[in-house]
Order: structure tokens, then sequence, then C-alpha cells
């Protein structure tokens, strides 16, 4: 099955984690929320499928560009 690599579009800090490894999600569906210039960012998932690895954890500071996770569609 193809993986879709998502990459964080903007720097920051993680706030929250929504998804674990093995949870079942739709395209749409928030991975995780990451604040940046003191606004919260929803992360939305780009593709339906089964999260395979988180990369990111709360309170984790970020730059653009870096995984957050990869998802098995």
């Amino acid at each position: 099955m193809p993986l879709e690599i998502m990459e964080v579009p903007l720097a920051g800090k993680v706030l929250e984690v929504n998804v674990n490894p093995g949870d079942k999600i739709a395209e749409g569906s928030q991975v995780c929320t990451i604040e940046s210039m003191k606004m919260e960012n929803p992360i939305l998932a780009p593709v339906s499928g089964v999260v395979k690895e988180i990369k990111v954890s709360p309170g984790q500071v970020i730059k653009a560009g870096e995984t957050i996770a990869v998802i098995e569609y």
C-alpha cells in the first residue's frame, strides 16, 4: 500500500496530537494542532488511511517541512 508522508506546513509548537499509530482516519481528520504566531492551527489528514507513525509529540518545537506522520492508504 502507498504511504503519505505528512509534512509540517509551518513552524511552531505542537500543542496536541489527536491520533495514534494504528488509528484509521478519514481525509480531513485532525492529526495534530500547532501553535504558530499565537494562533492554533489544526493540521488535517490529506488522505484516508491508517496511521503508521507519529513523528511529533506535544510541546515539541518543529520547523516547516519536518515530518508529522506517515499514513498508509
